[in-house]
């Protein structure tokens, strides 16, 4: 993920040694970068998902009715939330905000003991996303770059009214391609905390051009990604919070009843959601030696050897160079892929049910049974290491820019969190199996809205069970992959 993600250690020297690294057949949960031999073959985990999911599936089928889903999507009475506690929300988050850019640009330019590595990637990132989907999006009500253009807004009035039409056909492109350079930023280039707090201060800037642009109103609904990441994240959420000028509304629901609502608005948004899965996955899969041997393979057999013959250069520099347009590339197309498949098991959906509606709406209106697929992904892949590093904000908080200061009396404590790996691999496990039959449930509920007839409903989730189990096999076996060590790391 980051410098700070726990499966990373030091760079080899030597190209033999990424070749050796191949060799290994032993099936490794790959959590720290340490080796945990699985207990039982990881076909045996494979098989206990699938025949989970098909139970899951036969039960959904047979005790769910058409009248099971009104229950699901009412909601208790809206309460109205105080105006003083949205206030310390928001301006707690433009200072955090603030905080993290000041010690990137004048603290330590050492990861770990520097608050604003921690802060942005470990607290905010994971464990803010964590925190929305148990108690809503308090980011539509404590957005800091929101917060931070309203303030400039004072200072000039009309400012952001919008001087540039927006484009329906635009949708939330903007917010996709914003996500993809995000995650493109966070996964292959060696963030510090000086790039860091020079990225969201050009993101703070990107955002008061774009609410100068097309108004505030629709930049922060179309086009700010992470108020659209957490916006989707919170439908999980057993509270829906709403953000209505400077003052906000709470309103419980059933957890998930926010996924049972009409279909995502557009094929942008659609891909926002694979793009969640997807590079969650690649995230998983972009350093195991199963990948980096893919990578040589393709390297000799489809570039160097064509071009230099037998006499191929191998030297650090440019297999270092090479890997990363291949990284890159993977990481670039993986939404597209997973679009590809999504689309054609519900094509097949639609042939099984007999449906005469048009595979596009279709889509859409399964985009949203995805989400819960794509959370759980990102838990089990990441949760270790908001324990890990999360622990050390007890002793950054007294030393926020690494000066060797102790504000709080904590700064000089040791935190040391060591994960058990056999609970880390079976939470995994749990986490990721536990996703999907949530996923089963609102795709057959979400059938039971499209297809009149309930038996054409359940025929019609025959090949989205099929895309789950395939969902589930695919992460399960990423994270029992085992890690190369080869000189192709690129931090």
């Amino acid at each position: 993920m980051t410098v700070l993600h726990p499966v990373k250690r030091g760079v080899p020297t030597a190209l033999i040694a990424a070749l050796l690294g191949l060799v290994s057949s032993s099936a490794w949960g790959h959590s720290f970068g340490q080796t945990y031999t699985l207990p039982v073959p990881i076909w045996l985990y494979l098989f206990g998902a699938a025949a989970a999911l098909i139970v899951s599936f036969l039960m959904v089928g047979y005790f769910v009715g058409v009248d099971s889903f009104d229950l699901d999507e009412r909601e208790s009475r809206v309460w109205s939330v105080s105006p003083w506690l949205t206030c310390v929300f928001r301006y707690s988050s433009v200072g955090a905000l603030a905080l993290t850019i000041v010690a990137g640009f004048w603290g330590t330019d050492n990861a770990y003991r520097n608050i604003n590595m921690t802060l942005f990637w470990v607290i905010f990132y994971l464990g803010f996303t964590y925190c929305t989907a148990l108690a809503g999006n308090w980011f539509s009500v404590m957005n800091p770059f929101r917060v931070v253009a309203e303030i400039v807004e004072r200072l000039r009035p009309g400012m952001f009214r919008g001087h540039w039409g927006y484009p329906n056909f635009l949708d939330h492109w903007p917010a996709l391609f914003l996500y993809i350079a995000f995650v493109w930023i966070e996964l292959l280039q060696h963030t510090t905390p000086f790039s860091l707090a020079a990225i969201l201060v050009t993101y703070i800037a990107l955002n008061l051009f774009g609410c100068w642009a097309v108004s505030k109103a629709i930049w922060f609904e179309r086009c700010e990604f992470f108020g659209v990441f957490l916006g989707l994240i919170a439908r999980i959420a057993p509270v829906r919070v709403e953000a209505q000028d400077k003052n906000a509304t709470v309103a419980f629901r059933r957890p998930f009843g926010g996924l049972l609502q009409k279909g995502t608005s557009g094929l942008s948004l659609l891909l926002f959601i694979l793009f969640m899965l997807s590079s969650t996955a690649f995230d998983g899969l972009k350093e195991t030696a199963v990948w980096v041997a893919a990578f040589w393979k393709n390297l000799y057999q489809l570039v160097l050897i064509p071009l230099y013959g037998n006499a191929a250069p191998v030297d650090y520099q440019t297999v270092k160079k090479l890997f990363r347009v291949y990284q890159s590339a993977a990481l670039l197309l993986s939404p597209i892929v997973y679009f590809l498949v999504y689309a054609l098991f519900l094509w097949l959906a639609k042939i099984i049910a007999q449906s005469r509606m048009p595979l596009r709406p279709m889509l859409l209106a399964f985009g949203y049974s995805l989400i819960p697929i794509a959370f759980v992904y990102h838990v089990s892949h990441y949760y270790t290491l908001l324990q890990v590093q999360g622990a050390q904000m007890v002793r950054l908080v007294s030393d926020p820019l690494g000066y060797g200061w102790n504000l709080f009396g904590t700064g000089r404590l040791a935190v040391n969190v060591v994960p058990d790996l056999a609970f880390v691999w079976h939470a995994q496990v749990f986490m990721i199996v536990a996703g999907h039959v949530v996923s089963v449930y609102l795709a057959h509920v979400q059938a039971l809205k499209i297809f009149p007839d309930r038996r054409n409903a359940i025929l019609s989730q025959i090949p989205v069970l099929a895309l789950m189990v395939a969902f589930t096999a695919l992460g399960l076996w990423i994270l029992s992959l085992p890690l190369s060590f080869g000189p192709v790391r690129l931090d």
